[in-house]
């Protein structure tokens, strides 16, 4: 049986980078599979201007990953080891973490190697558009995505109905279009990458780099 239509909505994350410390692996029952979170970190460059050097940003994914991936790539994961991660974006119902559950996890040996971090979504505005400007004097546009998707579960052998909502910052020309062109309801197409916040709580958020809108399409009668 096929997704329904409008829960088909696209929500993936490629992940490569280092293992913060060897996954914990356990067993959950009916049915018996093997579970585990790690954590992922990956690396950004960036220029900082007052400085004229070269800087560097490490975020920390956490990730969950369940059934045959869990023994098949992370059974002898070390710390430090590199691993390709692809998944989607949840949220953990036992502690209330904002996560990627993995759907493919590819594990390679210590080493260097530049760090990946991709999402590509789409999804419904579900905030309003608040438009600022930094102190750096760049526009930022600050607004919540919700995600609808279905995802095939081996486990259960069944699809499975996710629900995700991030907030989503679009920078630069964009965000001013969106924020005189865009509203609550319509859909967007978003290339960009996972990031954190700078809180307590590290809430992820989707960094566009860039946005296609399609419009809600109204009822007749609608003014």
């Amino acid at each position: 049986m096929k997704p329904a239509a409008d829960k088909n909505q696209l929500c993936s994350v490629v992940l490569l980078g280092n293992l913060v410390a060897k996954p914990e692996i356990r067993y959950q029952a009916n049915p018996v599979v093997a579970v585990t979170h790690f954590t992922l970190a990956t690396h950004s460059n960036w220029l900082d201007k007052k400085t004229n050097s070269t800087k560097q940003w490490t975020s920390y994914h956490h990730i969950k990953a369940i059934g045959a991936i869990v023994e098949q790539s992370l059974m002898h994961a070390q710390k430090g080891d590199i691993l390709l991660v692809q998944g989607y974006l949840a949220n953990d119902k036992h502690d209330h973490k904002e996560i990627v559950i993995a759907t493919f996890v590819q594990l390679f040996a210590k080493g260097f190697s530049q760090s990946i971090n991709q999402l590509h979504c789409s999804g419904t505005i579900t905030a309003p558009l608040q438009l600022r400007i930094t102190e750096h004097n760049k526009t930022l546009l600050v607004t919540s995505i919700s995600m609808q998707h279905q995802v095939y579960s081996h486990v259960s052998n069944s699809w499975q109905n996710h629900s995700s909502e991030r907030a989503l910052h679009i920078w630069g020309k964009q965000a001013q279009y969106l924020v005189e062109h865009a509203g609550e309801g319509d859909q967007l197409i978003v290339e960009g990458r996972l990031s954190y916040a700078n809180e307590a709580n590290k809430h992820q958020f989707i960094d566009s780099k860039h946005v296609q809108l399609i419009k809600a399409v109204q009822n007749k009668g609608e003014p």
